[in-house]
């Protein structure tokens, strides 16, 4: 990899052959300085106990917690997230504050709020305006401690409505908090069929966070055909200095799945 961007690990999807919080540990000991979950605990407001126990986690191994997802449901169920999702729109607002207070804790300067499948019993319309209301909601919150809401295009949920850098940008303009930005997974941009160079080129300036993995197979960068190296080059030559997360799946064990970035690279 020739540019010179950062690494983050994402420990929902990378070491998960050990137990949740002993992966912060694993990371560091793997050279990374800096992680990203996915929400880490069962429901949307867990115990005090749970949430000190994570914090500690991250904090006794020395690394950065970059990044952290709002609750999402049950995403290996089939949700993926709560932000559109009228009946559970107090869930989400109430897990709001427990996600912003542990990224106070920790540091953290981006929050992923994963939009919702469509759901029978709403029209698109009200979907969409309540995730406008919970969104703006999200950022004002993480506002009060320097941070940025992540709207992320995703592959896989077939009713999950924002497939393209396009329509995630739409319901950024709509929410209009100034931080607020595009998580460009350049894997889930990729199998949806996005015009990734040209995101790229166009839209940079909206990309608050980058995640990678290589296509097909969601597997760690070298194992598909995607140009995940001139893709960040590229959004680094247009100003990019953000964080990029390993979000992929090894291959074969955590730790080889590393091969293709030099220790000093991590």
């Amino acid at each position: 990899m020739s540019h010179q961007l950062r690494y983050t690990v994402n420990c929902s999807l990378l070491f998960t052959e050990l137990p949740l919080l002993e992966r912060p540990a694993a990371a560091q000991r793997a050279g990374f300085s800096a992680v990203e979950f996915w929400w880490p605990f069962v429901e949307a407001v867990p115990p005090d106990r749970q949430v000190d126990a994570f914090v500690n986690a991250v904090t006794d191994a020395g690394v950065q917690l970059t990044g952290l997802n709002f609750f999402a449901g049950d995403m290996p169920g089939g949700d993926r997230g709560l932000v559109s999702w009228p009946k559970r729109s107090g869930e989400f607002r109430d897990n709001v504050d427990v996600t912003v207070g542990i990224g106070e804790r920790l540091g953290t300067q981006g929050f992923n709020a994963l939009y919702g499948n469509r759901v029978d019993g709403a029209t698109e319309q009200e979907q969409d305006d309540v995730a406008v209301e919970n969104l703006g909601l999200a950022a004002q919150a993480a506002a009060r401690i320097g941070a940025t809401v992540l709207v992320e295009p995703v592959s896989g949920a077939p009713r999950y409505p924002l497939k393209l850098a396009a329509d995630a940008l739409k319901v950024i303009d709509r929410v209009q908090a100034p931080n607020i930005g595009l998580l460009a997974d350049l894997y889930h941009l990729a199998v949806n069929g996005d015009d990734v160079d040209r995101v790229i080129a166009e839209h940079t300036d909206r990309v608050a966070h980058v995640q990678i993995a290589d296509n097909p197979g969601r597997n760690e960068p070298g194992t598909g055909t995607l140009p995940l190296d001139h893709q960040l080059s590229a959004l680094e030559a247009n100003g990019y200095a953000g964080w990029v997360g390993l979000e992929y799946k090894p291959s074969t064990t955590t730790e080889t799945s590393f091969g293709w970035l030099p220790f000093e690279r991590r």
